[in-house]
């Protein structure tokens, strides 16, 4: 992983091929993921997420043509653009749902101390 300054970004999730981080200064997401880095805001990002998500897997499992072997994947406004094979479609949803779940972890655990300071 490349130097990330600790005082303007938090590292969210990490997996062999990629990790996610929150940059403070930019108010974005940073998905570095199999040496292509894109950046998202908030909003953005979880339409990719639900994007990647939304690939059916079993089918392009089941499909014995060569198209079905890897698909493209895009964002809407072009931060990342590639064709992907089934395996590193399923590690960029692992990194992805890893990124959500730490996102919302964090909201969640912000909410319940608030809540206790009041």
């Amino acid at each position: 992983m490349p130097q990330i300054s600790t005082l303007t970004s938090n590292i969210l999730f990490e997996t062999e091929k990629g990790y996610s981080y929150q940059c403070d200064l930019t108010n974005s997401i940073i998905i570095s993921f199999v040496n292509t880095v894109s950046t998202y805001k908030i909003q953005d990002f979880l339409i990719f997420q639900r994007k990647v998500n939304s690939v059916d897997i079993l089918n392009m499992l089941y499909d014995l043509s060569d198209q079905s072997d890897a698909q493209l994947i895009e964002t809407t406004k072009r931060n990342f653009s590639r064709t992907l094979s089934i395996c590193e479609i399923v590690q960029l949803r692992e990194l992805l749902n890893g990124t959500k779940f730490t996102l919302s972890l964090h909201s969640m655990l912000c909410n319940v101390l608030l809540a206790d300071l009041v």
